[in-house]
């Protein structure tokens, strides 16, 4: 049966009375509105922890529009059931309260990302990985797990994750996961929600354009991928482009040339009847 908490402390003696010397935890966190994606993500972590903790809290800290957050979907009861149909004893729920994560004091930490954070969602968005690092300190602090699961749709939040942990020099393994994605290729995502039917079907032009820039990026100049990719929205009328950027993988820098020997992301956020919506794909 899975436990469910919403304090701290209990959640914390729960895991001490479990630790042994090769106990190991993972942990998912998450805000909610869980999806087919996230539940990937849970089930990597069963197979590969004693114990699982996924987390469900809407931060507010990362959200430069408060009408964004008002607008967020949340259904705790929808979650529970969802995650019930693991049916494993090796999970556990977390879901605090503000007071929890944040005392009487909602603000942000600030962290050096040494410009992780000042590229496209860091430069569309002012101070969401601030306040994204916030609370998984804060978080990874209660849980202290072994391994964090987070899915790479999210790429570049990845990459400032991952140096977080080293920042803090947390003894954990942040395990990136693979994009889940719709039939048509639209990747899940808990915004999703918000679409129509007719709309969630369009979106599936997102990942059609990743996937011809993936195609073209040893035969195309980048500065002509990026112009297709921008034309083809610019006459979308149902679709707003936010940023499309082709980037070296492990530190999101511009690129105009490819050299081989680098590995390399293109990342794009579009609109689409007022929800914003992020993908991105491994080009070589």
């Amino acid at each position: 049966m899975m436990r469910v908490f919403n304090k701290n402390q209990s959640i914390s003696d729960f895991l001490e009375s479990l630790s042994t010397q090769n106990f190991s935890v993972g942990f998912v966190p998450t805000m909610g509105a869980l999806h087919n994606g996230h539940l990937s993500l849970i089930k990597q972590a069963i197979d590969e922890n004693d114990h699982v903790i996924v987390s469900i809290y809407i931060n507010p800290t990362q959200f430069d529009d408060k009408h964004d957050l008002d607008k967020y979907p949340y259904n705790l009861e929808e979650d529970i059931k969802i995650l019930k149909t693991i049916k494993n004893d090796k999970l556990s729920l977390f879901t605090p309260s503000n007071f929890e994560i944040y005392g009487k004091n909602i603000s942000k930490e600030n962290f050096n990302f040494e410009g992780l954070d000042q590229h496209m969602e860091g430069k569309f968005r002012p101070g969401h990985f601030a306040g994204v690092a916030t609370v998984v300190k804060k978080l990874l602090e209660v849980v202290r797990p072994n391994k964090a699961y987070f899915g790479e749709k999210d790429y570049q939040q990845l990459l400032i994750v991952n140096k977080l942990a080293e920042l803090l020099k947390f003894p954990i393994s942040i395990i990136g996961c693979p994009i889940s994605r719709d039939e048509n290729g639209l990747a899940l995502s808990s915004r999703n929600s918000r679409l129509s039917t007719d709309d969630r079907l369009h979106s599936s032009v997102i990942y059609k354009n990743l996937l011809l820039a993936k195609d073209q990026l040893f035969t195309t100049e980048i500065a002509n991928i990026k112009a297709s990719v921008q034309e083809f929205f610019l006459n979308d009328p149902k679709m707003e482009l936010e940023y499309f950027e082709i980037v070296e993988a492990d530190n999101l820098e511009s690129t105009s040339k490819i050299n081989k020997n680098t590995k390399y992301r293109a990342l794009i956020a579009v609109h689409i009847s007022n929800v914003r919506l992020i993908d991105n794909i491994a080009l070589n």
